[in-house]
């Protein structure tokens, strides 16, 4: 992978995420893409043991590109600019390996997370694939500049983009969009798995809305399992205060090769499919999210 423009030329790197918004919000409801950014940072490449495209598999790639017309149904779109691999926004922010770095982690980092232990922590040891992602340790000072830089711009973007909705509507439905590698047997057949932190981060009813759209254009669809929703799920969702958050997985067989991580030509049906569904959610009667 080569460098970027702003990379070679030594200019500022790009934001770390990008906020379409709608005209009007006329929906009580946010999109927000943390896995999908495609910007790798020259450091990154240059301590990697993996080709660009190993390390691409672990995006969800294109997922803010099948979920680009909810600015134009009337609700604002968050798709972070970063790669996961690099700094996950879908973790604590703090959620570090220990054997990734070159000395002592500071004792209020959280080490012993499963997601930790599995080597997918806010700093990924692994690639979704399970290849080790660095040929050298990191240093703490590292983690901390990917998270101050990276991390919290995107969740303080986040976090103002619900406030915004539940002020102007007095709740918010976020919607975490993500996508899933194929062949995982836990999965099954599912095509789409929707994640409510069974039934604790979103009124079941919004997740049954979501559910029903997608079953109606012949979708196969499973909710929590085994995706019941990461850390923007079960952090953000807190139905008595009037927000909502549920995750949807999507099956990447659908509409990309998964080896070169390219778009398949069904992709722009599958785009459509989805602004079918944003369609709909943008017709229904949201008001039994008030608290």
């Amino acid at each position: 992978m080569e460098l970027s423009p702003r990379e070679r030329d030594g200019r500022p790197p790009d934001p770390p995420f990008v906020i379409t918004r709608p005209v009007r919000q006329t929906m009580p409801l946010v999109f927000a893409s943390p896995h999908s950014g495609r910007n790798y940072p020259a450091d990154l490449l240059l301590s990697s043991r993996l080709s660009a495209v190993a390390l691409r598999r672990s995006e969800d790639g294109f997922v803010e590109e099948l979920f680009g017309e909810a600015p134009g149904l009337g609700a604002p779109l968050l798709a972070a600019t970063f790669p996961r691999v690099y700094c996950d926004a879908n973790r604590e922010a703090w959620e570090l390996d220990p054997t990734m770095f070159d000395g002592p982690l500071p004792e209020w980092v959280n080490t012993a997370s499963p997601r930790v232990g599995a080597g997918l922590g806010t700093i990924a040891r692994i690639t979704g694939t399970g290849e080790p992602v660095y040929d050298r340790r990191l240093s703490f000072a590292e983690a901390s500049e990917r998270i101050e830089r990276l991390w919290r711009p995107y969740h303080g973007a986040l976090t103002e983009l619900i406030a915004e909705t539940r002020a102007r509507f007095g709740y918010c439905l976020l919607v975490d969009c993500h996508s899933m590698p194929s062949g995982i047997p836990a999965a099954g057949r599912a095509e789409f798995i929707l994640g409510d932190a069974h039934g604790t981060a979103c009124a079941p009813r919004a997740t049954r809305v979501v559910e029903e759209a997608l079953i109606a254009l012949g979708r196969r669809v499973r909710r929590n399992d085994p995706y019941a929703g990461g850390y923007v799920t079960r952090h953000y969702g807190r139905p008595r205060e009037g927000v909502h958050a549920l995750q949807i997985e999507i099956s990447r067989a659908l509409y990309m090769d998964e080896r070169r991580v390219a778009p398949l030509p069904s992709m722009h049906a599958v785009r459509n499919e989805i602004t079918a569904v944003l369609r709909h959610l943008a017709e229904t009667d949201w008001s039994f999210l008030r608290p």
